[in-house]
Parts: structure tokens; C-alpha cells; sequence
């Protein structure tokens, strides 16, 4: 396990130090996510690209396929 540090500017930003940017196989332009809880930051990943596309055929599908009063009954406990 390593312990890596990076110094926040004035603007509250911090450089993701090397071993980290390769570890998660960041480059520039990438959007990174925290995952936090009582303990504090617990995680950090790189976040992965949304498909909007996907999503809204996704969405279009599950909507007329899930949407009968028998589904909602069967998986109304869950």
C-alpha cells in the first residue's frame, strides 16, 4: 500500500499524482468520482462515460415492458 500526498492551491484543486493517474488509467479530460462516508473519502475512480443513447432505449424498453399492474404487484415488496 502506498501513501501519496498532493497540496490543494487556493482554489481548492490538488494534481492527482502520477502512481495514482496510472493506477486508474486516467488522462486528461477524465471525470473522477469519490465515494464518501463517516470516515471521509473511501474511494476514488475513474468515472466511466455515460451512454445517453443507451440509456434512453434502455429506458423506452424497461418503461412498456415493466409497466403492468401484475409487474407492479409481483415486485411491489422488493
Amino acid at each position: 500500500m502506498s501513501d501519496i500526498a498532493s497540496r490543494l492551491t487556493t482554489k481548492y484543486q490538488a494534481t492527482i499524482p502520477q502512481p495514482v493517474r496510472e493506477a486508474l488509467g486516467l488522462k486528461s479530460g477524465d471525470v473522477v468520482r469519490f465515494e464518501i462516508n463517516e470516515r471521509g473519502v473511501v474511494y476514488l475512480r475513474k468515472q466511466q462515460p455515460f451512454d445517453a443513447e443507451y440509456a434512453r432505449a434502455l429506458n423506452g424498453t424497461l418503461a412498456s415492458e415493466w409497466s403492468s399492474d401484475d409487474d407492479e404487484a409481483a415486485y411491489r415488496d422488493l
